[in-house]
């Protein structure tokens, strides 16, 4: 048996530059597509709890079933597009995230 061949990208770390991890490409392209579609340009932003709370209802429940692996896979597309400058942390508590231009 023949395991089905999963398509990989490299994302980055904001908090560790310089270090990269390979994914699994469909899904990271599904959360982040739902993450820039909730996040507002304008502060106060949402925070990581709200963040989620508005995606859940717009993943695929293929790629994510019930929501699994969500948190999981919202923190590792937040890193990424923040080390790649595409939003950005308001340093409050708790902290809140925004898209950039």
């Amino acid at each position: 048996m023949t395991k089905q061949s999963v398509r990989k990208i490299e994302i980055e770390n904001a908090k560790s530059p310089g270090r990269t991890q390979r994914v699994d490409a469909d899904k990271y392209e599904a959360m982040k597509a739902v993450v820039l579609a909730v996040l507002p340009q304008a502060t106060p932003g949402l925070t990581v709890a709200e963040t989620k709370a508005s995606l859940l209802p717009h993943l695929s429940e293929t790629l994510f079933p019930g929501g699994a692996k969500a948190g999981w896979w919202l923190k590792a597309v937040q890193l990424d597009l923040e080390a790649k400058g595409i939003i950005a942390r308001e340093q409050t508590k708790p902290l809140r995230l925004i898209r950039l231009g």
